[in-house]
Protein backbone atom coordinates (compact mmCIF):
# COMPACT_ATOMS: atom_id res chain seq x y z
CA UNK A 1 0.00 0.00 0.00
CA UNK A 2 1.58 3.51 -1.12
CA UNK A 3 2.11 6.21 1.98
CA UNK A 4 0.58 8.88 2.37
CA UNK A 5 1.36 11.68 3.72
CA UNK A 6 -2.45 13.11 4.59
CA UNK A 7 -5.45 10.27 4.21
CA UNK A 8 -7.11 12.15 0.82
CA UNK A 9 -10.51 13.84 1.78
CA UNK A 10 -13.22 12.36 -0.12
CA UNK A 11 -17.20 12.71 -0.70
CA UNK A 12 -19.83 10.29 -2.58
CA UNK A 13 -22.68 11.02 -4.60
CA UNK A 14 -25.10 8.17 -5.70
CA UNK A 15 -28.01 9.06 -7.96
CA UNK A 16 -30.44 5.34 -7.45
CA UNK A 17 -33.79 4.62 -8.52
CA UNK A 18 -35.41 0.92 -7.38
CA UNK A 19 -31.91 -0.71 -6.89
CA UNK A 20 -33.34 -2.83 -3.67
CA UNK A 21 -31.88 -6.05 -5.04
CA UNK A 22 -28.57 -4.40 -4.92
CA UNK A 23 -28.19 -1.45 -3.18
CA UNK A 24 -27.29 -3.31 -0.03
CA UNK A 25 -24.14 -4.30 -1.85
CA UNK A 26 -23.19 -1.06 -2.40
CA UNK A 27 -24.00 0.24 1.11
CA UNK A 28 -21.95 -1.96 2.55
CA UNK A 29 -19.45 -2.01 0.44
CA UNK A 30 -18.75 2.01 1.32
CA UNK A 31 -19.49 1.68 5.57
CA UNK A 32 -16.51 -1.00 5.30
CA UNK A 33 -14.17 1.16 3.27
CA UNK A 34 -10.80 1.46 5.36
CA UNK A 35 -10.98 5.17 4.30
CA UNK A 36 -14.13 6.14 4.56
CA UNK A 37 -15.81 9.96 2.74
CA UNK A 38 -16.54 12.46 4.38
CA UNK A 39 -20.01 12.44 3.41
CA UNK A 40 -22.38 10.15 0.79
CA UNK A 41 -24.98 11.83 -0.31
CA UNK A 42 -27.92 9.14 -1.88
CA UNK A 43 -30.46 10.82 -3.95
CA UNK A 44 -33.12 8.27 -4.62
CA UNK A 45 -35.04 9.45 -7.61
CA UNK A 46 -38.35 8.27 -6.99
CA UNK A 47 -38.00 4.70 -6.20
CA UNK A 48 -41.16 2.65 -6.32
CA UNK A 49 -39.52 -0.60 -4.22
CA UNK A 50 -37.74 -0.63 -0.82
CA UNK A 51 -34.47 1.29 -2.27
CA UNK A 52 -34.88 4.07 0.13
CA UNK A 53 -35.91 2.21 3.30
CA UNK A 54 -32.64 0.26 3.02
CA UNK A 55 -30.49 3.47 2.46
CA UNK A 56 -32.42 4.67 5.75
CA UNK A 57 -31.33 1.58 7.68
CA UNK A 58 -27.48 2.30 6.95
CA UNK A 59 -27.83 5.70 7.18
CA UNK A 60 -29.40 5.23 11.15
CA UNK A 61 -26.26 3.72 11.90
CA UNK A 62 -23.42 5.79 9.57
CA UNK A 63 -23.76 9.94 10.37
CA UNK A 64 -21.97 10.40 6.71
CA UNK A 65 -24.90 9.06 5.20
CA UNK A 66 -27.30 11.51 3.93
CA UNK A 67 -30.73 10.29 1.84
CA UNK A 68 -32.08 12.96 -0.22
CA UNK A 69 -35.49 11.51 -1.47
CA UNK A 70 -38.65 11.67 -3.95
CA UNK A 71 -38.95 12.50 -7.59
CA UNK A 72 -35.69 14.77 -7.97
CA UNK A 73 -35.38 15.57 -12.06
CA UNK A 74 -38.71 14.74 -13.12
CA UNK A 75 -39.41 12.63 -16.15
CA UNK A 76 -36.64 10.29 -16.64
CA UNK A 77 -34.88 10.77 -19.96
CA UNK A 78 -32.23 8.09 -20.83
CA UNK A 79 -28.46 9.00 -20.10
CA UNK A 80 -29.40 12.15 -18.41
CA UNK A 81 -31.58 11.72 -14.93
CA UNK A 82 -28.70 10.14 -12.99
CA UNK A 83 -26.48 13.21 -13.92
CA UNK A 84 -29.14 15.27 -13.23
CA UNK A 85 -29.51 13.38 -9.66
CA UNK A 86 -26.36 13.45 -9.05
CA UNK A 87 -26.17 17.33 -9.34
CA UNK A 88 -28.64 17.88 -7.07
CA UNK A 89 -26.93 16.02 -4.46
CA UNK A 90 -23.35 17.29 -5.12
CA UNK A 91 -25.19 20.84 -4.38
CA UNK A 92 -26.14 19.71 -1.57
CA UNK A 93 -23.24 18.73 0.05
CA UNK A 94 -23.02 20.10 3.34
CA UNK A 95 -18.45 19.96 3.33
CA UNK A 96 -16.20 22.05 1.74
CA UNK A 97 -12.62 20.43 2.63
CA UNK A 98 -12.43 17.65 0.82
CA UNK A 99 -10.46 16.44 -2.54
CA UNK A 100 -11.80 14.21 -4.43
CA UNK A 101 -15.57 13.48 -5.55
CA UNK A 102 -17.44 10.37 -6.40
CA UNK A 103 -20.02 9.26 -8.85
CA UNK A 104 -21.08 6.22 -7.48
CA UNK A 105 -24.17 3.87 -8.64
CA UNK A 106 -26.04 1.92 -6.32
CA UNK A 107 -25.48 -1.68 -8.22
CA UNK A 108 -21.87 -2.22 -7.34
CA UNK A 109 -19.87 -3.94 -4.87
CA UNK A 110 -16.13 -3.37 -3.72
CA UNK A 111 -13.08 -4.68 -1.91
CA UNK A 112 -12.65 -2.43 1.68
CA UNK A 113 -9.19 -1.05 0.68
CA UNK A 114 -10.52 0.08 -3.14
CA UNK A 115 -10.88 3.75 -1.95
CA UNK A 116 -7.69 3.94 -0.04
CA UNK A 117 -5.76 2.05 -2.66
CA UNK A 118 -7.11 4.43 -5.51
CA UNK A 119 -6.86 7.23 -3.83
CA UNK A 120 -3.53 6.62 -3.37
CA UNK A 121 -2.73 6.80 -6.74
CA UNK A 122 -4.06 10.17 -7.27
CA UNK A 123 -1.69 10.86 -5.02
CA UNK A 124 1.12 8.94 -6.48
CA UNK A 125 0.58 11.64 -9.77
CA UNK A 126 -0.21 14.60 -9.29
CA UNK A 127 -1.86 15.46 -13.01
CA UNK A 128 -4.49 12.36 -12.92
CA UNK A 129 -7.55 13.91 -12.81
CA UNK A 130 -10.20 11.27 -13.58
CA UNK A 131 -9.91 7.43 -12.78
CA UNK A 132 -11.54 4.60 -11.59
CA UNK A 133 -10.42 0.58 -11.11
CA UNK A 134 -12.25 -1.78 -13.92
CA UNK A 135 -15.26 -3.39 -13.49
CA UNK A 136 -16.53 -7.00 -13.85
CA UNK A 137 -19.72 -8.21 -15.19
CA UNK A 138 -20.90 -11.98 -14.65
CA UNK A 139 -20.95 -13.66 -18.21
CA UNK A 140 -23.65 -16.32 -19.78
CA UNK A 141 -21.06 -18.90 -18.06
CA UNK A 142 -21.65 -17.53 -14.28
CA UNK A 143 -17.87 -16.19 -14.35
CA UNK A 144 -17.21 -12.38 -13.62
CA UNK A 145 -15.19 -11.40 -16.25
CA UNK A 146 -13.72 -7.57 -17.07
CA UNK A 147 -15.33 -5.44 -19.26
CA UNK A 148 -12.97 -4.42 -22.21
CA UNK A 149 -12.62 -0.10 -21.94
CA UNK A 150 -10.02 2.22 -23.23
CA UNK A 151 -6.82 3.01 -21.42
CA UNK A 152 -8.32 6.84 -20.84
CA UNK A 153 -11.68 5.83 -19.65
CA UNK A 154 -12.97 5.72 -15.86
CA UNK A 155 -16.08 4.21 -15.84
CA UNK A 156 -18.89 5.92 -15.29
CA UNK A 157 -20.79 4.00 -12.12
CA UNK A 158 -17.81 4.45 -9.78
CA UNK A 159 -16.19 7.75 -11.21
CA UNK A 160 -13.44 9.33 -8.92
CA UNK A 161 -12.46 13.36 -9.84
CA UNK A 162 -9.88 15.72 -8.40
CA UNK A 163 -11.84 18.70 -6.96
CA UNK A 164 -9.11 20.57 -8.96
CA UNK A 165 -10.14 18.96 -11.86
CA UNK A 166 -13.75 18.78 -11.48
CA UNK A 167 -14.29 22.73 -11.06
CA UNK A 168 -11.76 23.32 -14.05
CA UNK A 169 -13.89 21.34 -16.29
CA UNK A 170 -17.29 22.81 -15.20
CA UNK A 171 -18.48 19.46 -13.20
CA UNK A 172 -20.78 16.77 -15.09
CA UNK A 173 -23.05 17.78 -17.56
CA UNK A 174 -26.46 17.02 -17.22
CA UNK A 175 -27.22 15.17 -20.73
CA UNK A 176 -26.49 11.64 -22.11
CA UNK A 177 -23.08 11.73 -23.08
CA UNK A 178 -21.45 13.36 -19.71
CA UNK A 179 -19.00 10.02 -18.95
CA UNK A 180 -17.18 11.17 -22.31
CA UNK A 181 -17.05 14.56 -22.15
CA UNK A 182 -15.61 14.81 -18.80
CA UNK A 183 -12.77 12.68 -19.83
CA UNK A 184 -12.37 14.53 -22.90
CA UNK A 185 -12.29 18.11 -21.06
CA UNK A 186 -10.19 16.58 -18.63
CA UNK A 187 -7.81 15.97 -21.27
CA UNK A 188 -8.28 18.97 -23.22
CA UNK A 189 -6.78 21.19 -20.15
CA UNK A 190 -3.79 18.88 -19.41
CA UNK A 191 -5.51 16.50 -16.88
CA UNK A 192 -4.55 12.44 -17.22
CA UNK A 193 -7.46 10.23 -17.05
CA UNK A 194 -7.41 5.85 -16.62
CA UNK A 195 -8.57 3.15 -15.23
CA UNK A 196 -6.31 0.86 -13.03
CA UNK A 197 -7.05 -2.58 -13.97
CA UNK A 198 -5.63 -4.44 -10.48
CA UNK A 199 -8.41 -2.63 -8.43
CA UNK A 200 -12.12 -4.47 -9.14
CA UNK A 201 -15.47 -3.86 -9.18
CA UNK A 202 -18.35 -6.09 -9.28
CA UNK A 203 -21.44 -4.42 -11.37
CA UNK A 204 -24.43 -6.51 -10.71
CA UNK A 205 -26.65 -5.55 -13.10
CA UNK A 206 -25.68 -5.61 -16.56
CA UNK A 207 -24.79 -2.50 -19.11
CA UNK A 208 -28.16 -1.96 -21.60
CA UNK A 209 -30.54 -4.36 -19.41
CA UNK A 210 -32.65 -1.59 -18.56
CA UNK A 211 -33.42 -0.70 -22.41
CA UNK A 212 -31.67 -4.15 -24.21
CA UNK A 213 -28.98 -4.86 -26.07
CA UNK A 214 -30.59 -2.84 -29.77
CA UNK A 215 -31.83 0.76 -28.23
CA UNK A 216 -28.45 0.85 -25.83
CA UNK A 217 -26.40 0.16 -29.24
CA UNK A 218 -28.96 3.64 -31.21
CA UNK A 219 -27.98 5.21 -27.75
CA UNK A 220 -24.71 4.53 -28.31
CA UNK A 221 -24.29 5.68 -31.58
CA UNK A 222 -25.83 9.21 -30.67
CA UNK A 223 -23.36 9.43 -27.96
CA UNK A 224 -20.51 8.92 -30.32
CA UNK A 225 -21.81 11.66 -32.56
CA UNK A 226 -22.60 14.19 -29.59
CA UNK A 227 -19.13 13.68 -28.30
CA UNK A 228 -17.54 14.64 -31.36
CA UNK A 229 -16.46 10.97 -32.29
CA UNK A 230 -14.38 10.78 -35.80
CA UNK A 231 -16.87 9.36 -38.54
CA UNK A 232 -13.94 7.58 -39.76
CA UNK A 233 -12.95 5.57 -36.16
CA UNK A 234 -17.46 4.77 -36.13
CA UNK A 235 -16.35 1.60 -38.61
CA UNK A 236 -14.06 0.37 -36.59
CA UNK A 237 -17.26 0.61 -33.99
CA UNK A 238 -19.51 -0.80 -36.04
CA UNK A 239 -17.36 -3.83 -37.00
CA UNK A 240 -16.55 -4.51 -33.10
CA UNK A 241 -19.91 -4.29 -32.53
CA UNK A 242 -21.20 -6.83 -35.12
CA UNK A 243 -19.71 -9.93 -32.62
CA UNK A 244 -22.33 -8.65 -29.85
CA UNK A 245 -25.77 -10.36 -30.26
CA UNK A 246 -28.03 -10.30 -31.71
CA UNK A 247 -25.33 -10.29 -34.31
CA UNK A 248 -25.62 -7.32 -36.53
CA UNK A 249 -28.63 -5.73 -35.57
CA UNK A 250 -26.58 -4.22 -32.99
CA UNK A 251 -24.06 -2.77 -35.29
CA UNK A 252 -26.35 -1.66 -37.27
CA UNK A 253 -28.34 0.28 -34.87
CA UNK A 254 -25.01 1.94 -33.79
CA UNK A 255 -24.53 3.12 -37.24
CA UNK A 256 -28.07 4.26 -37.04
CA UNK A 257 -28.04 6.24 -34.16
CA UNK A 258 -24.78 8.14 -35.12
CA UNK A 259 -26.29 8.99 -38.62
CA UNK A 260 -29.52 9.96 -37.22
CA UNK A 261 -27.84 12.29 -34.98
CA UNK A 262 -26.21 13.59 -38.04
CA UNK A 263 -28.56 13.92 -40.19
CA UNK A 264 -31.09 15.65 -37.89
CA UNK A 265 -27.79 18.19 -36.90
CA UNK A 266 -28.22 17.11 -32.89
CA UNK A 267 -26.10 19.78 -31.13
CA UNK A 268 -22.59 18.77 -29.97
CA UNK A 269 -21.35 18.76 -26.51
CA UNK A 270 -17.73 19.50 -27.34
CA UNK A 271 -16.11 22.20 -28.99
CA UNK A 272 -13.89 21.74 -32.48
CA UNK A 273 -11.07 21.85 -30.14
CA UNK A 274 -12.73 19.46 -27.35
CA UNK A 275 -13.58 17.42 -30.57
CA UNK A 276 -10.11 17.07 -32.05
CA UNK A 277 -8.53 15.75 -28.64
CA UNK A 278 -11.22 13.33 -28.66
CA UNK A 279 -10.40 12.30 -32.06
CA UNK A 280 -6.39 12.21 -31.01
CA UNK A 281 -8.04 10.01 -27.95
CA UNK A 282 -9.70 7.67 -29.95
CA UNK A 283 -6.90 6.60 -32.46
CA UNK A 284 -4.48 6.24 -29.99
CA UNK A 285 -6.19 3.63 -29.23
CA UNK A 286 -4.30 1.99 -31.93
CA UNK A 287 -0.89 3.11 -30.65
CA UNK A 288 -1.97 2.03 -26.82
CA UNK A 289 -4.37 -1.23 -27.19
CA UNK A 290 -7.41 -1.80 -25.03
CA UNK A 291 -6.73 -2.37 -21.65
CA UNK A 292 -9.04 -4.97 -19.72
CA UNK A 293 -8.68 -6.64 -16.10
CA UNK A 294 -5.93 -9.04 -16.46
CA UNK A 295 -4.11 -7.04 -19.01
CA UNK A 296 -3.94 -3.57 -17.76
Amino acid sequence: MASMARLPRYVIVSPVKDEERYIELTLASVTSQTVKPLVWVIVDDGSTDSTASIVQQYARQFSFIRLITGRTVGARQLGSAEAKAFGIGYASLCVDDYDFIVKLDGDLSFGPDYFERLLARFDDESRLGIASGVYLEMDAAGKWTPVTMPAYHAFGACKTVRRECFDQIGGFLTSPGWDTVDEIRAVTWGWKTRHFSDLETKHHKREGTAMGAVPTSVFHGHIFYVTGGDPLFLLFKVLHRVRTPPYGLCALALAFGYVRSLVTRRPRLVNAAEARCYQRMLWGRFLRPLQTGPRG
